[in-house]
């Protein structure tokens, strides 16, 4: 085991290094960069209001650069590292990644790690609880399912699954904020931020409670499109063993039903649904939805994404990618660890064949 995953750790070095160099190249010839960006503002080019600048391409910035101080520019390309050959600035970045330092924002002005902290709390509110609310649903839902296959109540999870599954997450935001959330309805759950206002000055309790009350549409609209897929898995998968020779047996020598469920079938069946509980767990820290955010003005790692790729922020946007790439990394290699302590009759000698 531990020669395994010494390799799976050797084979994520060149991985990691692999995306962040194509990343990398990729920034170095979008037009519009901070230095070409800064310069729009100093011609006047760039709006005052809402950080909008007119993106230049890079013979704007030649032609541009008749009205402009020289040595202005290049103290431009300085404060931005731009003054160095992309090889070298590549090598003290990744040098620095090594060590966690991720720099300063170029659009927030302030530490990367910090802008990420303070955005967490939101990603992780949303991924988590969609999480624990997907396997506790979905998988009680998926047995049920196929031990009653093809009954009414079967066609009728399915159909209800389905048509949330169809249903976009921000059209499911948009009408629970019309129904529920103060629109022609009624006004029940609040449509801002993660807790109130006055929240400092509730009772414990009474915190658990706002957070909880301001939690419900967003996990609502981030959830419903997520029961389908594991929902189903679950039923295919014990489906898959409820037919095969052992559970004939079993139910030959008289065992009862329950007994042959879940002292059978169920240590079989789950373990493709089990296998994917590292890395999900792992994920739904960090994961963001920008349309959901959005709706429901939540300032989380979504909507920090998509400002910084929108902004040129290379700090955030090459940081952020270093650290998710390591976690998501990470949680494979504690997927396929889990395969075997799942399922003893797999051994990383076979998995390395496969």
């Amino acid at each position: 085991m531990a020669a395994y995953i010494l390799r799976r750790i050797l084979l994520m070095i060149p991985t990691l290094i692999g995306i962040m160099l194509i990343t990398f190249t990729v920034t170095q010839f979008v037009p519009g960069g901070p230095v070409e960006r800064m310069l729009a503002q100093l011609k006047g080019h760039g709006g005052s209001g809402g950080g909008e600048v007119r993106v230049s391409t890079a013979a704007d910035l030649y032609q541009g650069d008749k009205g402009l101080d020289p040595e202005r520019v290049e103290q431009l390309k300085k404060l931005y590292g731009f003054d160095k050959p992309p090889v070298e600035r590549f090598v003290r970045m990744m040098k620095n990644y090594l060590l966690f330092d991720f720099g300063e924002s170029y659009y927030h002005h302030q530490s990367v790690v910090d802008l990420v902290i303070s955005k967490l709390p939101v990603s992780m509110s949303l991924g988590l609880w969609s999480f624990l609310i997907v396997y506790a649903t979905c998988i009680p839902l998926g047995i049920a399912k196929a031990v009653q296959d093809g009954s009414r109540f079967d066609v009728a999870t399915s159909t209800f699954i389905l048509i949330g599954y169809a249903i976009p997450g921000f059209v499911l935001a948009i009408a629970l904020i019309v129904l529920f959330g103060g629109g022609s309805f009624w006004n029940i759950f609040p449509l801002r931020g993660l807790v109130s206002d006055n929240w400092s000055e509730l009772a414990l309790l009474d915190k658990v409670l706002d957070y909880l009350w301001h939690m419900v549409l967003p996990i609502i609209s981030s959830t419903v499109g997520s029961l389908a897929v594991m929902t189903l898995l679950t039923k295919n998968s014990f489906l898959e063993e409820i037919h095969k020779q052992y559970v004939l047996t079993a139910r030959a020598k008289g065992l009862e039903e329950g007994r042959v469920l879940y002292r059978h079938i169920f240590r079989n069946a789950i373990i493709p649904i089990i296998t994917g509980f590292p890395g999900s767990f792992i994920t739904a820290f960090f994961t963001g939805s920008l349309l959901i955010e959005t709706i429901f003005s939540l300032d989380g790692m979504g909507l920090l994404a998509y400002e910084s790729i929108l902004n040129r922020d290379y700090p955030v946007v090459l940081g952020t990618l270093y650290f998710f790439t390591i976690i998501g990394l990470i949680s494979r290699l504690l997927s396929d660890l889990s395969y075997v302590v799942v399922d003893p009759r797999i051994t990383f000698d076979s998995m390395e064949s496969q």
